[in-house]
């Protein structure tokens, strides 16, 4: 399927879930991932969820890392130059919504590309090559590409995989692996 047809049908699929669902599967999510071998390392990059657009609550992830003492990063995005700043997530970390409705730190300790460790990635959709589609503005293929070539990428998803993405471009940063809350891929 091409990109704009995947994200069209699992935008309407995420619609039709409940907040009881997105609750149960996120935490199904949380606790699938706690099988990956990756609680090693100490820098975990980790979305905020945007409510509105229904996307996996990872405040259950938040909470493993935070549980195992692990630096967590989260992220700003400045829509002028599709690029994102990380900063280190603290206990006097303040957050405010941008335009789009994304949780954001105002500002913080500035943590650099160099030393993330693994980064949680939100998806609308996969396939079996652990390929993704997105929002289609490529924040994350350009952070991923910045960050060190052992960082850890990991895809989060409501939904199982699909066989193929059509138009992959040189661009687009594959997973390592891709959580469900039925089971995990590795790519």
């Amino acid at each position: 399927m091409l990109k704009k047809e995947l994200r069209k049908k699992y935008k309407e699929l995420r619609q039709g879930l409940t907040p009881e669902a997105i609750e149960g599967k996120s935490l199904a999510i949380a606790n699938r991932l706690l099988q990956l071998g990756v609680w090693d390392k100490t820098y975990y990059h980790l979305f905020l969820s945007i409510e509105e657009q229904k996307e996996i609550d990872t405040e259950f992830i938040l909470q493993i890392l935070a549980g195992k003492d692990k630096e967590i990063v989260v992220s700003k995005s400045d829509f002028n130059t599709l690029e994102m700043t990380h900063y280190l997530l603290t206990d006097n970390t303040k957050f405010k919504k941008n335009e789009y409705d994304i949780p954001e730190p105002v500002d913080g300790l500035e943590v650099p590309v160099t030393k993330i460790d693994v980064v949680f990635v939100p998806l609308l959709a996969f396939d079996i090559k652990g390929n993704r589609v997105g929002y289609g503005k490529g924040f994350y293929d350009k952070f991923l590409s910045q960050c060190k070539p052992d960082t850890i990428k990991i895809g989060l998803s409501f939904f199982e995989k699909e066989d193929k993405i059509d138009e992959i471009s040189e661009n687009d940063i594959q997973l390592d692996f891709c959580v469900t809350p039925n089971k995990l891929y590795f790519f």
